[in-house]
């Protein structure tokens, strides 16, 4: 609800990995597992990367797909076209996610990808046509190496101005999907009925064996071509980098992924313990003495392999025994048969694994109740065997290493079964325990011999810290020179007890100069560590310059208790979110309740507020400015605007923050902290500016997208100010669709109130333009700010806030009218 996929009916079963939008989920996996075989459509795990596309019958009955590029027919299809014109086909297969079990791997480490746990695979019986006979048909000329493949999902893509569309694009060797035996297929059936939206309706690639993330949904073109899909997308992600390579580090350096010896197409060996489910319970006094229970459990295996063995310990890898496996695939390959819909189901001929397999154990009672865990690995045909160790990297992908199931004995013969990890934010699980423990999840001991204090574990060998001084900085820093002007010039900080010049970092501080402002003088421990990762932890180490001598005091008297108003400059405060109204398709306003009814939040006008929250689906502590959208009068509450910046292919993981905020529901919690900001609106004219009042006769505000809401506040402080009635005010306001103009009814009512003082300009970037629309057309130019800001002078200022390269953009423009 509230999301542009409102219309699509989905389970509540399904375990949400990424908040409220987009959908990615996956069911949980005593729920997956309980339907055997083939998964129901509901149940199938979800990939999508934005908004899934409306496409209604009608349009799915003029559906095309363009084949094109280094071919002798390059054709257009409809659905029609390829039921008629080539062998319709229906085969089972099972597609599995890249980050099948990631939230392991993100336990140990955050990577770059959200929580996925073992339950990201799904089966199906899928109907359509070989890609090879399409492609047999379009004639490939000698030159062509790859075929690229393009989804219709349109996700915005760019930062501000850039009106083109993204869609979803993955490639193939052309030798491989020629390959009949590779199984490729364009397929619009999936258990018996079409395609549902979240699973790529009316047309999908289905390519078995390889990660889920090469069967590119909502297809509508092929193109052969001599080099691999160019696209961001195909660079960006699906990739298994070397295991030094940390996420800070992968986001910094481009070369990475653009190495072909990194790309993931088929799938590893791999395999998990569906029962006991985690937390179940086993009372084993009722089984009797020579009781058994049955352990069970899926495999896979990729490029068309068989797993071919499933072994089990329970002594953590001492000894093994071998499991029962059960291959429902080969079922399909013992019959024969044509339908007229659903075409030839028939597997006659094919010796390649496409599907899941299921195992079983029986283990015995007693060997239960004097164990520690129970292990998992299996191998396939060419011998490739889950590993011990897990091999951790900075997409979190292809994570395989043992699965393992921890036992608790409880007393009274009953025992409880504890799994490492549960998918999305859900809490529980081993790995989560022993890291809380302060021990290392990636090198447990579920041995006999493990120490009996910590139950599972041994004494495990703590992750290394991060280095963040100089070993060879000895200085010792007082108070007084911490309090020092030199100091308060160069922002010196405190983490951890030693010193750092923040001033250094000033220009390449992603939060911008004033954060580093914000905490000069104090302890920024908790600032800090909360919110920075690693590669910015050890880059802080360049910027130490002594140990603090001495304590700094933390009696610090509160603006808050002085002035009365919420926000304290110097501590975070709590608020709880009331309301969420939806202004746009990707904005809102959050209503948050301040400490009592009659506060006010104590915000001078064009000043910020700092907003930190946890991620729910991350775990990640996250802050950012912002201006709140409520009238600075207002009692009790405060009104936040926020912009949802959803994932695209430009930007997989989307905005931090503002995905933070979607995450949020009624009754949770947020911190903030200020005032922060450089400008400050005063009244009667005066402009304080970076600590100096400036006498403004006329004032331009810049704006795009939630930009709004600092040059709002700044609108209403100069038209309401009663001892003011000459300040001149000129508003340009850009945007890409009509639909987008945040606050525009407001604005308007302005503009006409006021018209001697205020001139409100108005630019789209988008089409289709509004009809009539009497503003601008395009990103600002010159000529733009022209006509609709004030000429340059010594009483006139100009303020900008929007998108990063629009700012720039727009500096630039308006320093080069005063030259």
């Amino acid at each position: 609800i509230g999301t542009p996929d409102a219309w699509i009916p989905r389970d509540p079963r399904m375990v949400r990995l990424t908040g409220k939008h987009p959908f990615n989920a996956e069911a949980k996996l005593k729920d997956l597992f309980a339907q055997g075989f083939l998964t129901p459509s509901n149940l199938f795990f979800v990939r999508n990367h934005g908004a899934v596309p409306k496409i209604d019958r009608q349009m799915a009955n003029e559906w095309k797909l363009k084949v094109h590029g280094l071919c002798a027919r390059p054709t257009t299809f409809t659905l029609d076209d390829l039921r008629t014109k080539f062998r319709v086909v229906t085969i089972p297969v099972t597609l599995v996610c890249a980050g099948n079990r990631r939230k392991e791997q993100n336990v140990v480490q955050k990577s770059l990808g959200f929580s996925w746990g073992a339950a990201g695979l799904s089966t199906a019986l899928f109907t359509g046509v070989y890609l090879a006979d399409i492609l047999e048909y379009i004639l490939p000329e000698r030159s062509a190496r790859h075929v690229v493949f393009e989804g219709s999902d349109d996700l915005p893509n760019g930062p501000y101005g850039t009106a083109s569309r993204s869609r979803i694009v993955s490639s193939q060797l052309l030798s491989w999907a020629r390959d009949k035996r590779k199984g490729m297929m364009l397929a619009w059936g999936m258990n018996g009925l079409p395609l549902e939206p979240d699973h790529g309706f009316p047309l999908r690639l289905v390519v078995p064996s390889q990660i889920g993330g090469r069967s590119v949904k909502w297809l509508s073109r092929i193109e052969l071509s001599e080099q691999e899909s160019q696209h961001h997308l195909h660079f960006r992600d699906n990739k298994v980098l070397p295991m030094p390579v940390g996420p800070g580090q992968a986001r910094a350096e481009d070369h990475w992924w653009y190495d072909r010896r990194y790309i993931i197409r088929d799938l590893n060996t791999n395999s998990a313990i569906a029962c006991p489910d985690h937390d179940e319970i086993l009372d084993t006094s009722a089984q009797g003495a020579d009781g058994t229970y049955q352990v069970k459990g899926y495999a896979y295996a990729g490029g068309g392999r068989r797993v071919t063995r499933v072994e089990i310990s329970s002594d953590d890898g001492e000894t093994w025994s071998l499991a029962d496996i059960t291959y429902p695939e080969d079922l399909f390959r013992t019959v024969a048969h044509f339908d007229p819909v659903y075409g030839d189901l028939d597997m006659t001929e094919s010796d390649t694994c496409f599907c899941w397999c299921f195992w079983s154990f029986e283990m015995s009672i007693k060997t239960i109740e004097t164990s520690r865990a129970i292990v998992v690995r299996c191998m396939d045909e060419s011998l490739a065997l889950q590993p011990r160790n897990m091999y951790w990297n900075a997409t979190g992908m292809m994570n395989n290493w043992w699965f393992r199931v921890c036992i608790h004995q409880l007393g009274d013969g009953r025992v409880r079964f504890e799994h490492p990890t549960m998918a999305g934010i859900q809490p529980g699980g081993w790995m989560q325990r022993l890291k809380d423990e302060g021990l290392d999840p990636a090198k447990p001991d579920f041995s006999a011999s493990a120490s009996p204090t910590i139950p599972a574990a041994r004494t495990l060998v703590k992750v290394d810290e991060v280095q963040m001084i100089r070993p060879d900085v000895n200085r010792k820093i007082s108070i007084a020179e911490l309090e020092s002007a030199e100091a308060k010039e160069d922002a010196w900080f405190v983490v951890r007890g030693e010193v750092y010049k923040g001033s250094g970092f000033f220009d390449e501080h992603p939060g911008g100069a004033q954060s580093i402002i914000l905490v000069a003088g104090e302890d920024a421990t908790e600032d800090f560590m909360a919110i920075h990762s690693s590669d910015a932890k050890k880059k802080l180490a360049g910027f130490h310059i002594g140990t603090l001598d001495g304590a700094i005091s933390t009696k610090v008297e509160s603006d808050t208790e002085v002035s009365g108003s919420f926000l304290d400059p110097k501590k975070w405060q709590k608020v709880f979110l009331v309301s969420v109204t939806d202004v746009s398709k990707d904005t809102k306003i959050y209503r948050f309740a301040l400490g009592n009814q009659e506060q006010e939040l104590g915000l001078p006008f064009g000043q910020h507020v700092y907003v930190r929250l946890y991620r729910k689906v991350t775990g990640e502590l996250v802050q950012r400015a912002y201006t709140p959208l409520s009238e600075r009068s207002a009692k009790g509450f405060v009104d936040i605007l926020v912009k949802i910046y959803y994932p695209t292919l430009a930007f997989p993981l989307g905005g931090r923050m503002t995905l933070g905020f979607s995450e949020l529901l009624v009754g949770d919690t947020v911190e903030l902290k200020g005032p922060v900001g450089h400008f400050i609106w005063k009244g009667e004219g005066i402009a304080m500016l970076h600590g100096e009042e400036k006498h403004v006769r006329e004032i331009g505000l810049v704006c795009g997208g939630s930009g709004i809401t600092p040059i709002l506040q700044v609108l209403r402080a100069i038209l309401t100010d009663p001892l003011d009635n000459d300040t001149k005010v000129w508003v340009v306001d850009v945007n890409r669709q009509f639909e987008d103009i945040l606050c525009r009814e407001e604005l308007e009512r302005l503009a006409s109130q006021q018209k001697r003082r205020l001139r409100l300009h108005f630019s789209l970037t988008g089409t289709p333009l509004p009809d009539n629309w009497l503003h601008s057309v395009g990103r600002i130019t010159k000529e733009m700010l022209k006509i609709h800001l004030p000429e340059p002078s010594n009483d006139k200022l100009v303020c900008i806030c929007g998108p990063g390269p629009m700012e720039q953009s727009t500096k630039g423009e308006v320093f080069s009218r005063q030259e």
